[in-house]
């Protein structure tokens, strides 16, 4: 009796020390942190960046980052849920609402993008199409980049529901600017992707038409392609594509916009080390604060992000009440 209590005790204290040593090898060179990014705009950009974020974070923390860009937004959801403490992730509020409620992640920041918290939804179209109204979104083919993704395809997919429209063929495009390359080319009547107002702060209001009045101008700058009308730079999805299609903002425009989104988040998987995660989110402010972070955060090839907020779970309440309208279950999205 005495020697078999004394073997449960000696495995409990195992079981206890593996753990704790778990815990603080996260961040090692044999146990780095994972670091996920959605592929929301060009896999190359979003490693080459997130190198450089993780190059920055490992000077500030002194903890090993490994950089990962799974082929899906669902693939990002799933690989947070199977780590064991030692993931984060740059995910859209849906994926994390998906991540927090099935899996326990944890959000610690949400993105600003030049002064807003949030973001829109945006309905493209062919310019001449002949579509005028989201009303005559009925029956046509809808790309979008993932079932996933928040802006791309929940907001729109609880428009459409709210309003009794039912779009056509459905097609999973991959990503935004796999979307709006579906309608430049004539694979899609029209794509829903993110939409970030045009200009830098206080530029643009809500209510402003989302494209400014005027003749496009598309510029080659600092090594990338950019466009801009009325003077204001413009920055929504259409934009990713600009290397390939000069043409792309007199070819797509702009249909509607969706009521404000909550900004993508920086979240932390179930039992990531709660002292660690404190310093990589500070990290994250502090980068965003540099003129070396601003280069990498702010180009609009990669998540044009120019700072970080705390947020909390809370914040993320009307993403979940979009899931539950639509009647989604977790296997419906990630599927």
């Amino acid at each position: 009796m005495f020697l078999g209590l004394l073997a449960l005790v000696l495995v409990a204290t195992s079981v206890l020390a593996i753990g704790c040593k778990q815990e603080v090898e996260v961040g090692t060179e044999a146990h780095p942190v994972q670091l996920y990014f959605v592929p929301s705009v060009e896999v190359s950009v979003i490693v080459e960046s997130g190198e450089a974020i993780a190059d920055f974070l490992e000077a500030q923390t002194g903890y090993k980052f490994e950089v990962k860009v799974p082929t899906t937004y669902a693939a990002v959801v799933e690989e947070m849920g199977a780590a064991e403490g030692d993931a984060m992730a740059f995910i859209p509020a849906m994926g994390y609402v998906l991540a927090s409620d099935a899996y326990g992640a944890e959000v610690a920041l949400a993105t600003v993008r030049y002064g807003w918290g949030f973001y829109w939804a945006q309905y493209v179209v062919g310019c001449d199409s002949g579509i005028t109204s989201l009303e005559d979104l009925e029956g046509k083919s809808w790309a979008f980049p993932d079932t996933s993704s928040t802006s791309g395809y929940l907001v729109p997919a609880s428009y459409f529901a709210k309003v009794g429209i039912e779009p056509g063929e459905r097609v999973v495009a991959g990503g935004h600017p796999q979307a709006v390359t579906a309608v430049y080319e004539g694979q899609a009547d029209f794509a829903t992707t993110f939409f970030s107002p045009p200009g830098d702060e206080g530029d643009w209001d809500i209510g402003d038409p989302p494209q400014p009045a005027g003749a496009v101008e598309v510029r080659e700058e600092d090594g990338s392609v950019r466009a801009y009308a009325g003077g204001l730079r413009l920055r929504d999805a259409r934009t990713s594509i600009l290397g390939t299609y000069q043409d792309v903002m007199d070819k797509v425009c702009i249909l509607a916009i969706s009521d404000p989104i909550p900004n993508d988040t920086v979240s932390f998987s179930k039992g990531f080390p709660a002292d660690a995660r404190e310093k990589i989110a500070q990290a994250l402010i502090d980068y965003a604060a540099t003129e070396e972070g601003q280069a990498v955060l702010a180009n609009d090839e990669f998540y044009d992000i120019t700072g970080f907020t705390r947020v909390e779970d809370s914040n993320f309440d009307p993403i979940r009440d979009m899931i539950e309208g639509l009647g989604l279950k977790e296997e419906d999205i990630l599927e």
